[in-house]
Protein backbone atom coordinates (compact mmCIF):
# COMPACT_ATOMS: atom_id res chain seq x y z
CA UNK A 1 0.00 0.00 0.00
CA UNK A 2 1.45 3.48 -0.81
CA UNK A 3 1.77 5.84 2.06
CA UNK A 4 2.35 9.33 2.75
CA UNK A 5 4.34 9.82 5.94
CA UNK A 6 5.15 13.24 6.98
CA UNK A 7 8.01 13.87 9.19
CA UNK A 8 8.52 11.94 12.90
CA UNK A 9 5.88 9.63 11.84
CA UNK A 10 5.81 5.97 12.91
CA UNK A 11 6.76 4.15 9.37
CA UNK A 12 4.32 1.02 8.84
CA UNK A 13 6.30 -1.80 9.26
CA UNK A 14 6.57 -5.46 10.71
CA UNK A 15 4.45 -4.96 13.34
CA UNK A 16 1.40 -3.23 11.03
CA UNK A 17 1.42 -5.90 8.78
CA UNK A 18 0.63 -8.60 11.50
CA UNK A 19 -1.74 -6.85 12.81
CA UNK A 20 -3.17 -6.16 9.20
CA UNK A 21 -3.04 -9.84 8.50
CA UNK A 22 -4.62 -10.97 11.62
CA UNK A 23 -7.32 -8.01 10.92
CA UNK A 24 -8.14 -10.17 7.70
CA UNK A 25 -8.09 -13.41 9.25
CA UNK A 26 -10.33 -12.09 11.68
CA UNK A 27 -13.29 -11.98 9.57
CA UNK A 28 -14.36 -8.70 10.55
CA UNK A 29 -18.50 -8.66 9.78
CA UNK A 30 -19.06 -5.63 7.09
CA UNK A 31 -21.39 -3.59 9.70
CA UNK A 32 -19.23 -3.42 11.89
CA UNK A 33 -18.22 -0.07 13.82
CA UNK A 34 -13.94 0.12 14.04
CA UNK A 35 -11.69 2.38 16.01
CA UNK A 36 -8.22 2.44 15.30
CA UNK A 37 -5.67 3.33 18.19
CA UNK A 38 -3.05 5.12 17.43
CA UNK A 39 -3.53 5.34 13.47
CA UNK A 40 0.03 6.44 12.60
CA UNK A 41 -0.35 7.42 8.64
CA UNK A 42 -3.59 5.64 8.89
CA UNK A 43 -2.43 2.46 7.37
CA UNK A 44 -4.66 0.04 9.12
CA UNK A 45 -7.81 2.53 9.62
CA UNK A 46 -7.56 2.66 5.69
CA UNK A 47 -7.31 -1.29 5.67
CA UNK A 48 -10.86 -1.79 7.85
CA UNK A 49 -12.48 1.01 6.01
CA UNK A 50 -12.36 -1.26 2.74
CA UNK A 51 -14.74 -3.73 4.98
CA UNK A 52 -16.56 -1.98 7.37
CA UNK A 53 -19.40 0.75 8.09
CA UNK A 54 -17.31 3.05 9.55
CA UNK A 55 -14.14 3.63 10.56
CA UNK A 56 -12.14 6.14 13.27
CA UNK A 57 -8.67 7.24 13.52
CA UNK A 58 -7.30 8.67 16.81
CA UNK A 59 -3.58 9.58 17.32
CA UNK A 60 -1.69 12.26 19.93
CA UNK A 61 0.44 13.40 17.22
CA UNK A 62 -0.98 16.21 14.78
CA UNK A 63 1.44 15.09 12.07
CA UNK A 64 -0.03 11.31 12.32
CA UNK A 65 -3.41 12.42 11.53
CA UNK A 66 -1.89 15.13 8.96
CA UNK A 67 -0.38 11.55 6.96
CA UNK A 68 -3.83 9.92 7.90
CA UNK A 69 -5.97 12.50 6.18
CA UNK A 70 -3.66 12.81 3.03
CA UNK A 71 -3.55 8.55 3.17
CA UNK A 72 -7.01 8.25 3.34
CA UNK A 73 -7.77 10.57 0.33
CA UNK A 74 -4.77 8.96 -1.53
CA UNK A 75 -7.03 5.48 -0.96
CA UNK A 76 -10.52 7.27 -1.33
CA UNK A 77 -11.96 6.02 2.06
CA UNK A 78 -14.20 7.80 4.42
CA UNK A 79 -12.20 7.81 7.98
CA UNK A 80 -13.12 10.09 11.13
CA UNK A 81 -10.05 11.28 12.27
CA UNK A 82 -9.93 12.56 15.77
CA UNK A 83 -6.63 14.22 17.66
CA UNK A 84 -5.74 13.27 21.32
CA UNK A 85 -5.34 10.93 23.77
CA UNK A 86 -7.86 7.93 23.02
CA UNK A 87 -8.27 7.82 27.20
CA UNK A 88 -10.24 11.16 27.01
CA UNK A 89 -10.74 11.68 23.09
CA UNK A 90 -12.96 8.67 23.07
CA UNK A 91 -14.80 8.83 26.27
CA UNK A 92 -18.28 7.04 26.23
CA UNK A 93 -17.90 5.67 22.60
CA UNK A 94 -18.19 2.17 21.87
CA UNK A 95 -17.42 0.32 19.01
CA UNK A 96 -17.53 -3.46 17.36
CA UNK A 97 -14.02 -3.55 16.37
CA UNK A 98 -10.50 -1.58 18.42
CA UNK A 99 -7.27 -2.31 17.00
CA UNK A 100 -4.16 -0.81 17.78
CA UNK A 101 -0.49 -1.25 17.20
CA UNK A 102 0.75 1.19 20.86
CA UNK A 103 3.81 1.78 21.44
CA UNK A 104 5.58 -0.99 23.07
CA UNK A 105 9.06 -0.59 23.65
CA UNK A 106 10.45 -0.39 26.80
CA UNK A 107 12.72 2.86 27.70
CA UNK A 108 14.70 3.81 30.33
CA UNK A 109 12.48 6.51 31.74
CA UNK A 110 8.49 6.56 33.12
CA UNK A 111 8.30 10.43 31.54
CA UNK A 112 6.25 11.29 29.24
CA UNK A 113 7.70 11.40 25.43
CA UNK A 114 7.98 14.01 22.91
CA UNK A 115 8.14 13.71 19.39
CA UNK A 116 8.42 10.98 17.47
CA UNK A 117 9.41 8.98 20.27
CA UNK A 118 5.90 9.14 21.39
CA UNK A 119 5.62 6.51 18.73
CA UNK A 120 7.56 3.61 20.58
CA UNK A 121 8.63 4.69 23.82
CA UNK A 122 6.24 3.30 26.63
CA UNK A 123 8.13 3.60 29.51
CA UNK A 124 10.64 1.29 31.91
CA UNK A 125 8.05 -1.99 31.34
CA UNK A 126 7.24 -1.11 28.04
CA UNK A 127 3.13 -0.63 28.91
CA UNK A 128 2.44 2.53 29.83
CA UNK A 129 -0.36 2.60 26.79
CA UNK A 130 -0.85 -1.48 26.94
CA UNK A 131 -2.24 -1.07 30.44
CA UNK A 132 -4.89 1.97 28.89
CA UNK A 133 -6.26 -0.07 26.26
CA UNK A 134 -6.57 -3.28 29.19
CA UNK A 135 -8.39 -1.06 31.43
CA UNK A 136 -10.56 0.54 28.65
CA UNK A 137 -11.02 -2.00 25.97
CA UNK A 138 -14.17 -3.15 28.32
CA UNK A 139 -16.05 0.08 28.45
CA UNK A 140 -14.80 0.67 24.59
CA UNK A 141 -16.26 -2.40 23.25
CA UNK A 142 -19.72 -2.75 22.18
CA UNK A 143 -21.71 -6.32 23.70
CA UNK A 144 -19.76 -8.45 20.99
CA UNK A 145 -16.87 -6.48 20.73
CA UNK A 146 -13.28 -7.12 19.40
CA UNK A 147 -9.82 -6.04 20.68
CA UNK A 148 -6.60 -6.82 17.80
CA UNK A 149 -3.53 -5.39 19.28
CA UNK A 150 -0.43 -5.97 18.98
CA UNK A 151 2.84 -5.86 21.19
CA UNK A 152 6.69 -6.76 21.89
CA UNK A 153 7.17 -9.77 24.57
CA UNK A 154 9.14 -7.57 25.97
CA UNK A 155 6.13 -5.83 27.18
CA UNK A 156 5.19 -8.78 28.70
CA UNK A 157 2.45 -10.67 26.59
CA UNK A 158 1.35 -13.05 29.70
CA UNK A 159 0.19 -9.18 32.04
CA UNK A 160 -1.64 -8.64 29.14
CA UNK A 161 -3.61 -11.76 29.12
CA UNK A 162 -4.32 -11.44 32.73
CA UNK A 163 -5.36 -8.00 32.56
CA UNK A 164 -7.85 -8.45 29.76
CA UNK A 165 -9.35 -11.65 31.03
CA UNK A 166 -9.48 -9.82 35.10
CA UNK A 167 -11.72 -7.86 32.80
CA UNK A 168 -14.19 -10.29 31.65
CA UNK A 169 -12.47 -10.50 28.07
CA UNK A 170 -11.54 -13.87 26.50
CA UNK A 171 -8.09 -13.57 25.67
CA UNK A 172 -5.55 -15.24 23.60
CA UNK A 173 -2.18 -14.75 21.46
CA UNK A 174 -3.23 -15.72 18.24
CA UNK A 175 -0.45 -14.85 15.97
CA UNK A 176 3.69 -14.35 16.47
CA UNK A 177 6.59 -13.17 14.33
CA UNK A 178 10.44 -13.31 15.31
CA UNK A 179 11.76 -10.22 14.00
CA UNK A 180 15.63 -8.42 14.33
CA UNK A 181 15.97 -5.82 16.28
CA UNK A 182 15.54 -2.24 14.97
CA UNK A 183 17.76 0.91 15.41
CA UNK A 184 16.17 1.55 18.81
CA UNK A 185 16.45 -1.77 19.97
CA UNK A 186 19.74 -2.12 19.03
CA UNK A 187 20.81 1.53 21.01
CA UNK A 188 19.12 -0.46 23.80
CA UNK A 189 20.25 -3.89 23.96
CA UNK A 190 23.24 -3.34 26.35
CA UNK A 191 20.32 -1.69 29.04
CA UNK A 192 17.85 -4.56 28.24
CA UNK A 193 20.59 -7.22 28.89
CA UNK A 194 21.57 -5.19 32.33
CA UNK A 195 17.91 -5.55 33.09
CA UNK A 196 18.13 -9.25 32.19
CA UNK A 197 14.88 -8.44 30.16
CA UNK A 198 16.85 -9.90 27.18
CA UNK A 199 19.55 -12.83 26.63
CA UNK A 200 23.23 -11.52 26.30
CA UNK A 201 23.37 -11.13 22.64
CA UNK A 202 19.84 -11.57 22.01
CA UNK A 203 19.22 -9.57 18.69
CA UNK A 204 15.63 -10.49 17.84
CA UNK A 205 12.56 -9.96 19.73
CA UNK A 206 8.79 -11.49 19.33
CA UNK A 207 5.84 -9.47 18.40
CA UNK A 208 2.41 -10.77 19.06
CA UNK A 209 -1.07 -10.38 18.30
CA UNK A 210 -3.54 -10.28 21.24
CA UNK A 211 -7.33 -10.79 20.48
CA UNK A 212 -9.83 -10.38 23.16
CA UNK A 213 -13.28 -10.88 22.69
CA UNK A 214 -16.67 -10.35 25.03
CA UNK A 215 -17.54 -13.93 26.11
CA UNK A 216 -20.55 -14.87 24.05
CA UNK A 217 -24.08 -14.75 25.99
Amino acid sequence: MMLIRTPGVYRPQADTRLLARAYTDARIPPHSRVVDVGTGTGALAIEAARHSRSVTAVDISRAALASAWLNCRLHGVNVELVHGDFRKALHGRTFDVMVSNPPYVPSRSNNPPRGAARAWDAGIDGRSVIDSLCELAPEMLSDTGTLLMVQSALSGIDNTLTRLRAAGLKAAAVAQATIPFGPILRRRAAWLTDCERIQPGQCDEELVIIRADRPRQ
